[in-house]
């Protein structure tokens, strides 16, 4: 060990070192072509044909030290996960030999197929031709043996086709809105508002052995079979608990590829069910936030990989555990490092804040559908209101200290403020420590945590660009609203609290501090109007609601056409994780499940066989109801076998209407899946382990 030849990095040389990030840029571009870039990162400004190919030319330099021998244009379709295509660098000479070139052309236009990924009907299988643009406030990075360059993506006839386009519409659009309320408030120094995310990401980690013995963890990432472990989450000493030798390798080196791609990743633990953990990032701006996040899912599976293991991504792994969220934490910068999400020492006293909190107040409660809409998928179906996430029912929580300012100026009272408090801890050498003046809530979809909101809705596995989409673009509508009726303002005071107690007499219905997970909430959401859409299906046709189009076609984000397109591609992505979950049940069931309970049954037979050849007075109470009761499960098992195979048979899982398909899938598929699950699983429970075909919870759950 002491004789290694490379001396080890510390944290700081490591982190951004695979990164052409601003730093690189200075050291490696003139000055003016440093400056113009910067214009165009900072404020919008168009590129320069001549500044492309002069940062293009430096950057190939850069990465081809770093043994970069390829680019990608790297970008994100409608599928949740990214997309690249490698080009080498090599150009050939007149001699026959190769150069390495890269231009400003190759950095900012790319030409990918653009009918290959999902378009919901924006493009036909005869419409190949798309278009990548650079994105250059995403750094470039290299990874193996590329240089990833960050893109949006877009058909050949200008729909848009990915997740970075709107995403970047959506801040663009907020930063106006957001500036003109600062200006109303006498605020003339800040350029710009920058919408900034913390993308919390819970998995689970498996042995890779075991995994590859499971076909429904292979085709679904879920397991669509299993008996419950002995044990599960219910002593409480997996969350936060000491971390697994193999467990920490991973995360080590998960922490050091992730710091060499500018990743700040932060927090490491484990979760609250066996064998999952969570790993939490520092604040980024939303859109390289959400890069990150799509390279952070990557690399932990290309790193389990490399220690042996299997990360699952999937929100609900396994049954009667804790599944897998991503916790998004959201708020507002100024160029200037101000949070306007922050309430200072007096919220009450604090205007800008005031305007900010009540604009999202008002906007959760008219758009809630649509923050629902966000976080729909199969795989977070099984998750929200299982009592494991929040709710499916979008609600905000403020906490006592907010909701009591809101209720003051609501009821024209003055508030009495919280006063900081200590909490004894009772022994002399610990500190006392302040209280905060609020608790937090983990049952609310939606809660304010002191200088931001922590959406808690989103599945593990998809991508943070829509929610954030979402949040930006109505939180955009709500202050270009305010702004209007405040730009003619002759006393500013007075009107924001008047336009904040109106939103509070018409949305604070939104506003609950209380325990989600209770069967009560779920009967007062009802009585105050509030939407529980349980499902994907219950959820995606509001999508299409006239308030929903106009929102965000006023602002520029989505054309009707695009809404549209987005509306067929997660009903039928929906729809197709259905019907692949469940054709692998019926392959686990028919090739492997009943012949390994009829094997198992055999055996059990002739045990019976030979203890009665030696005498009939042995008992075989023991085998011959084992045998009654797997002859009978393999029986009904074999039915419902059948019934699900008749149930996909069904023309409606290929109707034209993709919202009957899917209706279909959850209506008369999912209850047929469930059913041989509940048969299959009991025959698990009473065949032996050596003659089950796959290994259980207990093993892929305790065995790293």
């Amino acid at each position: 060990m002491g004789n290694c030849s490379e001396k080890r990095r510390s944290v700081p040389e490591l982190f951004g070192s695979s990164v052409f990030n601003d730093d690189v840029m200075q050291e490696r571009l003139p000055k003016d072509v440093y400056q113009s870039l910067r214009k165009t990162i900072d404020q919008g400004k168009d590129l320069d044909l001549n500044v492309a190919n002069a940062v293009a030319s430096a950057m190939k330099d850069w990465a081809v030290e770093k043994g970069a021998t390829h680019y990608t244009h790297w970008f994100q379709p409608l599928n949740g996960i990214t997309a690249e295509k490698h080009d080498s660098f090599i150009s050939p000479t007149s001699d026959g030999r190769v150069i390495m070139q890269f231009s400003g052309k190759e950095l900012i236009k790319g030409e990918p197929d653009a009918s290959s990924f999902p378009s919901g009907g924006l493009r036909a299988t005869f419409e190949a031709r798309g278009y990548t643009a650079w994105d250059p406030t995403s750094y470039a990075f290299v990874k193996g043996d590329s240089l990833y360059i960050p893109t949006a993506y877009c058909s050949y006839s200008g729909e848009v086709l990915d997740k970075k386009t709107p995403l970047l519409r959506s801040m663009e659009d907020l930063n106006v809105q957001a500036l003109r309320i600062l200006r109303i408030l006498g605020d003339d120094r800040t350029n710009r508002v920058i919408p900034t995310v913390g993308a919390e990401q819970e998995y689970f980690l498996i042995d890779r052995k075991l995994y590859e013995q499971r076909k429904d963890l292979i085709f679904c990432g879920r397991t669509l079979f299993g008996v419950k472990a002995p044990k599960g989450q219910e002593l409480e000493d997996h969350y936060f608990g000491a971390i697994k030798p193999r467990v920490s390798a991973f995360m080590k080196e998960l922490d050091e590829e992730l710091w060499k791609l500018g990743i700040l990743a932060k927090t490491k633990h484990n979760e609250a069910a066996p064998a999952q953990h969570e790993l939490a990032p520092i604040f980024a701006t939303t859109n390289i936030a959400t890069d990150h996040n799509q390279l952070t899912m990557e690399t932990m599976k290309n790193v389990a990989a490399r220690h042996g293991l299997v990360c699952l991504l999937h929100e609900k792994p396994f049954y009667g555990v804790n599944g897998s969220g991503k916790h998004n934490n959201w708020s507002l910068s100024t160029d200037g490092g101000k949070n306007l999400l922050d309430p200072g020492k007096s919220p009450n006293e604090n205007m800008q804040f005031l305007l900010f909190l009540a604009a999202m107040v008002q906007g959760v409660d008219e758009y809630q559908d649509l923050l629902r809409i966000s976080v729909a998928s199969a795989g977070n179906d099984h998750r929200l209101g299982a009592h494991e996430a929040p709710p499916a029912i979008i609600s905000i929580f403020l906490g006592d200290e907010l909701t009591g300012i809101l209720e003051a100026i609501e009821n024209d009272r003055a508030y009495d403020s919280m006063e900081c408090q200590k909490l004894e801890t009772g022994v002399h050498v610990l500190p006392d420590l302040n209280k905060d003046t609020t608790d937090r809530n983990r049952t609310s979809p939606f809660a304010f945590t002191g200088n931001k909101f922590e959406f808690r809705s989103l599945g593990s596995a998809i991508s943070i660009a829509c929610p954030n989409i979402m949040l930006n673009t109505i939180m955009a509508e709500e202050l270009r609203r305010f702004a209007d009726q405040l730009e003619q303002t002759a006393d500013l005071k007075t009107d924001v609290l008047q336009l904040v107690k109106k939103v509070m007499q018409k949305h604070k219905r939104i506003i609950f501090n209380g325990d989600g997970y209770s069967e009560e909430w779920v009967q007062e959401a009802k009585r105050r109007g509030l939407l529980n859409l349980r499902t994907t299906v219950d959820a995606l046709p509001r999508y299409l609601d006239q308030k929903n189009v106009e929102l965000f076609a006023n602002h520029k984000i989505y054309t009707e056409a695009e809404m549209e397109a987005r509306y067929e591609t997660i009903l039928e992505e929906y729809a197709k994780t259905l019907n692949i979950e469940a054709l692998t049940m019926i392959e686990m069931v028919r090739q492997d499940i009943l012949p390994s309970v009829s094997a198992y049954i055999a055996k059990l037979s002739n045990a019976i066989l030979s203890k009665r050849s030696v005498s009939q007075d042995i008992p075989c109470a023991t085998e011959l109801s084992l045998v009654k009761k797997l002859s009978f499960l393999a029986d009904s098992a074999y039915e419902k076998l059948e019934a699900l195979e008749a149930v996909l048979a069904d023309p409606k899982t290929v109707s034209v209407n993709v919202l009957t398909v899917s209706t279909y899938y959850r209506d008369a598929v999912i209850p047929a899946m469930d059913a041989l699950r509940a048969d299959v699983d009991q025959m698990e429970w009473h065949t032996a382990s050596s003659y089950w075909p796959y290994p259980g919870y207990e093993d892929l759950m305790f065995q790293i």
